[in-house]
């Protein structure tokens, strides 16, 4: 028999947010989430994205690709826990920016009890069209 299905992780709103700001979830990327609010930044959009990869929310992932970058659908390992983002550098992606660029180091584990570590390091563009925030792609 197939073992079951793991599912992603709920994140409690009063808990502090995964993306490491230091805000509580439901003050930091939890708005986000939910739709409430558009990120305000590029660096506050690759936090909610990284949140979201915790979270596993494709939906949300999705809605902030940039739609001449983005794949028709996402499979998320359930499998693979984010614990750390390490924002290293960021070039522009203020309120009144159109571009930005945000270099990050995201940790995780994968593979459950004996599981194994890893790290995704990544220079992304972002670009801001009529005031909201999206993800573009990694360049080198």
């Amino acid at each position: 028999m197939p073992p079951a299905p793991v599912a992603f992780p709920a994140i409690d709103p009063g808990i502090r947010c995964p993306c490491l700001s230091g805000s509580v979830f439901a003050e930091c990327c939890g708005p986000f989430l939910a739709g409430a609010a558009d990120a305000p930044t590029a660096p506050q959009l690759m936090r909610s994205r990284y949140t979201a990869f915790v979270a596993g929310d494709d939906r949300y992932l999705l809605a902030t690709w940039h739609p001449s970058t983005r794949p028709e659908r996402l499979e998320l390992d359930s499998t693979m826990r984010w614990y750390r983002l390490d924002l290293e550098r960021v070039e522009r992606g203020g309120p009144l920016d159109h571009t930005g660029v945000v270099e990050f180091t995201a940790r995780y584990r994968v593979g459950g009890e004996r599981s194994e570590r890893g790290e995704q390091h990544e220079v992304s563009r972002f670009v801001r069209e009529h005031g909201r925030w999206f993800y573009v792609d990694a360049i080198d």
